[in-house]
């Protein structure tokens, strides 16, 4: 027959028991509960952190109200200085253009002394000085002109013989129109007129060809 051993007297501690340290549980109770079970019951586990209590609520507002007022003080300085720093760029830009413009009309001023000087010259030479060459000289100074006057961008407008243009042209006068082809063009020029880089300084006047009652 099988022999049966007692597992229970090898569970069994041979020595004296053991002592726990406080708050630990004894395994020799009953039921296996702990004898501090009753404590750890009654712990209120619902109770916030210290550090979350009503007292250091204010003192959090505070740092960040004060945090943010600093970051509103920085950017309301770093506003003023780039209003500051834009307006100074505008009024520098705009005398800079200033002096540019004022340069290049003394260059093209410069210009038209040199056209002066000649008609200045014109009108000093001799009385006795035959027709002829006094019209070569006008011819010569009004040449000179209007090289001058063309490199600086002067256009001028004679528009006889072409459609009439009410943007460009005065009429002035209409004459009756020898056929139907020339109705609404312009017959003669009166005074020419100018353009500067394209903007219209003067309109032409001009008489203009109508066959209106002609019929």
């Amino acid at each position: 027959m099988t022999k049966r051993t007692d597992f229970r007297k090898n569970l069994e501690p041979d020595g004296p028991p053991i002592d726990t340290p406080a708050g630990m549980s004894e395994t020799g109770n009953e039921g296996g509960r702990s004898v501090d079970g009753d404590d750890i019951a009654s712990t209120d586990m619902s109770a916030e952190p210290s550090s979350r209590t009503e007292e250091t609520q204010p003192q959090f507002r505070a740092g960040r109200s004060a945090q943010l007022e600093g970051d509103l003080a920085e950017l309301k300085d770093r506003h003023l200085r780039l209003a500051a720093e834009f307006d100074n760029y505008r009024k520098r830009s705009s005398r800079e253009r200033a002096e540019l413009a004022d340069r290049a009309q003394a260059s093209f001023v410069a210009k038209l002394l040199d056209v002066l000087d000649d008609l200045e010259r014109l009108m000093a030479s001799d009385p006795g000085t035959p027709l002829p060459a006094v019209r070569e000289g006008l011819s010569a100074v009004d040449r000179k002109l209007w090289k001058e006057l063309q490199d600086a961008g002067v256009e001028r407008i004679d528009p006889a013989g072409t459609p009439f243009d009410p943007a460009l042209h005065e009429a002035v006068s209409t004459v009756p129109s020898p056929d139907r082809s020339r109705d609404h063009l312009v017959s003669a020029t009166f005074q020419p007129g100018y353009r500067f880089k394209g903007t219209l300084v003067r309109p032409a006047r001009v008489q203009v060809y109508s066959d209106q009652g002609q019929h």
